[in-house]
């Protein structure tokens, strides 16, 4: 009986781990940068050596750059000819914002592609419930 037991909860939490690293995000906190950051740095003109990217729908945010929704196979290969001579060492901050995080289809294939080309300074943009909300409605600097 304890050896069953001991399988028992063996199994459960070998399954529980195995669950929990399939469900992992590709960034990690301190990959994720908040918006109010950002739009200082936009407004001190303090994004030099710094580029944004729109893996979404347009690109709203000032300065940025539009590659359409990163969860398109060609935007993917879009994004990654738009980077190819950039330094790795560059910081390449990515937003969508059509939804919140855990139903947007753009930010983790898009995330993915910064990780597996070897950016450095990959960062995602924290537009946790969507651009409206977290960027627009602040007021913070648009595209024109």
């Amino acid at each position: 009986m304890k050896r069953f037991i001991l399988s028992a909860i063996s199994i459960f939490l070998v399954s529980n781990l195995l669950f929990a690293q399939s469900n992992k995000e590709p960034w990690s906190n301190d990959q994720l940068l908040d918006p109010a950051i950002l739009a200082q740095k936009i407004n001190q003109k303090k994004v030099g050596n710094m580029l944004i990217v729109s893996i979404g729908p347009d690109a709203v945010i000032k300065g940025s750059v539009e590659i359409g929704p990163g969860g398109e196979t060609k935007n993917i290969n879009k994004l990654k000819a738009y980077l190819k001579n950039v330094s790795k060492d560059k910081e390449v901050v990515i937003y969508c914002g059509c939804c919140p995080f855990e139903r947007c289809p753009n930010v983790r294939p898009a995330f993915k592609t910064l990780k597996e080309m070897g950016f450095k300074n990959a960062k995602l943009l924290n537009l946790s419930n969507n651009i409206k909300t977290n960027w627009i409605d602040k007021g913070y600097p648009m595209n024109n």
